[in-house]
């Protein structure tokens, strides 16, 4: 599992959505020269994703951005096309970022994927959130079990 004081992966494929269009970034790429604030949930469209999660991040983006975030990005293991449509569901202009790990490939990199086959959920990523600078964690706060506790927007904005 990646510490603090670790660099991210850089060569994993993660995709968005840019209007129509379906845009690939290497990992590498979208944390160079960058401080970002990322959480990632577990799936899209889901209870405590949709109802309180991404929601806190949009209501504190303007105060996370304030005190010199550059992005601040939304992680799941999804498809492009399903962030997407959460993005807009939710009313997101540009405040967060939709990042699509449609494989999964970079929360197994990371070391955070949590399997919910008996949940019929597959493979998706722990609840986490975390504040890179340049491509290293400088903070990594993981939910443990079905929790909603460390991983807050407001919580976030204390900590920067």
């Amino acid at each position: 599992m990646i510490k603090e004081g670790e660099k991210i992966p850089e060569n994993i494929s993660l995709q968005y959505m840019d209007g129509k269009k379906l845009k690939t970034v290497k990992s590498g790429e979208l944390f160079k020269g960058k401080k970002t604030v990322m959480f990632a949930v577990p799936g899209a469209f889901t209870p405590t994703c949709s109802e309180q999660h991404l929601p806190g991040y949009v209501t504190y983006s303007y105060e996370i951005k304030k005190k010199g975030v550059d992005q601040i990005i939304c992680l799941s293991v999804n498809d492009a096309f399903v962030m997407d449509a959460w993005a807009k569901d939710s009313d997101i202009v540009d405040e967060v970022r939709m990042i699509a790990d449609g494989i999964g490939e970079f929360t197994r990199a990371l070391g955070l994927n949590l399997d919910l086959t008996k949940f019929f959920l597959g493979e998706r990523s722990m609840r986490y959130s975390m504040i890179i600078e340049d491509g290293t964690v400088t903070m990594l706060n993981l939910e443990k079990g079905g929790a909603f506790d460390v991983s807050k927007a407001e919580l976030i904005v204390d900590a920067l």
